[in-house]
Parts: structure tokens; sequence; C-alpha cells
């Protein structure tokens, strides 16, 4: 069993939902914890939500979506903590919105978001890792990373291309002790769905109605940590939504029907 005590652990959208229900279970096993937004009064506010439990929760704020500031929160904290021995990367955005009608720049901006801001931080926090022959990283993806979904292209697109940065990432690195545990979640009720974006780029406002009836992100949480102290490589995380990742690997004519059908919220 792997242990978190008086690890570093960096996690990105941490201000609320999974992130933040996150920062509470690393804590909770003794972990330093490196809590990450571009929303700062949030990250205070779980930062006192948590003193009870650990007085060592650090916030650091930046936007996943500008290059520069991802990579100036890295060289801040590599300065201030001299490493990061477990890398969350959990921080996102959505989108509700058809492909004939999302402009480019939407996908480019769930492609820097969803993407590229993690492999600017993994990239980062990589050679450190090599070097004490150690090191964890923990990857948000979700069910629609594994196949396609209507009003999700975008959203879908970057999903996917995580699960080949990392797949690659640890079949390079496992020999330096590195470790990759991809995270599918169906359902969780946090505010995904109503921060996606439309096809105007502004953020939908609306739950969607499955959301709603989803896992909690407590629940979404403490499996997450758990599934990476057993040091488990791909998870999937909620309830029977996660049907269609079987329906799609093993009948794919009948997803293919589905998809066509199924409402997209």
């Amino acid at each position: 069993m792997i242990s978190f005590k008086n690890k570093v652990v960096w996690i990105t959208g941490a201000s609320s939902g999974i992130g933040e229900c996150l920062a509470e279970e690393f804590a909770k096993e003794g972990a330093r914890v490196i809590i990450s937004s571009h929303e700062p009064d949030e990250l205070q506010r779980v930062q006192r939500k948590l003193a009870p439990v650990s007085k060592e929760v650090y916030p650091v704020v930046f936007n996943l979506g500008n290059p520069g500031e991802v990579q100036d929160a890295a060289a801040q904290v590599l300065k201030e903590f001299g490493q990061v021995d477990v890398l969350m990367n959990n921080g996102g955005i959505s989108q509700r919105s058809l492909v004939a009608e999302t402009p480019l720049e939407i996908d480019r901006r769930l492609m820097e978001i969803d993407y590229f801001a993690g492999v600017i931080l993994s990239k980062a926090v990589l050679p450190g890792m090599i070097e004490q022959g150690e090191g964890y990283f923990g990857v948000t993806s979700t069910i629609a990373g594994k196949f396609g979904f209507p009003m999700r292209s975008a959203y879908s697109a970057a999903k996917h291309a995580l699960f080949g940065f990392y797949e690659s990432l640890l079949a390079e690195n496992h020999r330096f002790g590195i470790r990759v545990t991809m995270f599918s979640p169906g359902r969780v009720q946090t505010n995904i769905s109503l921060n996606a974006l439309d096809k105007e780029g502004k953020a939908r406002g609306v739950m969607d109605p499955g959301q709603a009836k989803g896992i909690t992100p407590e629940a979404c949480a403490r499996k997450m940590v758990r599934s990476m102290k057993k040091g488990r490589r791909d998870v999937l995380i909620g309830g029977s939504e996660l049907l269609m990742v079987y329906i799609y690997k093993y009948m794919r004519k009948l997803y293919y029907r589905m998809a066509r059908r199924i409402s997209p919220f």
C-alpha cells in the first residue's frame, strides 16, 4: 500500500468539487498539499476549511488557460517546495455545443486548459521525480475520454489526448519509479456542466439533469485516493452510466446506435 504521508501533493482545480475533496483526502493522509485554481478567495476558503485537518495546505493561484502562468506556477512551486511527489492534474472545463456550431477558438481553449496545462506541469515536475526515483501522476479524465459523445467534441478530444500522453509517459518512465493513475468519472455532482462553454464561449449555467443525480465529489475523491494507494492505473468512477464504457468496448454497433439517440444531458 502506497503512503502519501509527508509527500508534496499538488492539486489543480482545487477550489471546488473533486479537487477540493481531493485536498481534504490527501490532508487526512498527512501530505503537504498545494491547492491551485484561478480563484484566490475560494482557495483561501478551502485552506481555512482544512485548517483543523492540516496546517500544511498551501494555495498557489494561476490560470490553466494561460501557458505563461502555468509555467510560472511550476517554477514557483519547485523553488518553494523543492520537489513535487504527486501531481493531481484535476482542473478543467467542459463544453456543450454541436461540432458544426463550435468555433475553433473554443476547441483550442479546451485543449489549452484540459490538456496542455497538465502537460506543462508534468514536464516541469517529471525530471525531479526521475532524479528522486519516484513520483506519481493522478489524472482526472472522464468517461467521455473513452468514447465520443454528442455536444462534447472539444471536451472529449482533450480528454482522449490525456490518455495518449500519460500512457506514453508511463511507458518511458516506469523504470524510474514513476506511477500514473488515469481516472474516468461518469456523473459527479460538481459545477462542470454549469461552467461548460456554449457555442458563444459563455458558461452554460445549467446543471445537466443526469449529473445532478450522480455521485458526490466526496465519494469520488475517496475512491481516487484509495485507488492511488493501491497503485491502480485505469479507474472508472460512477454509477450505471459506466455501462457505456463496456458497451463501447465490447458492443460497438450498439454504442453507435445509443450515442445517436441518447440525451446528451
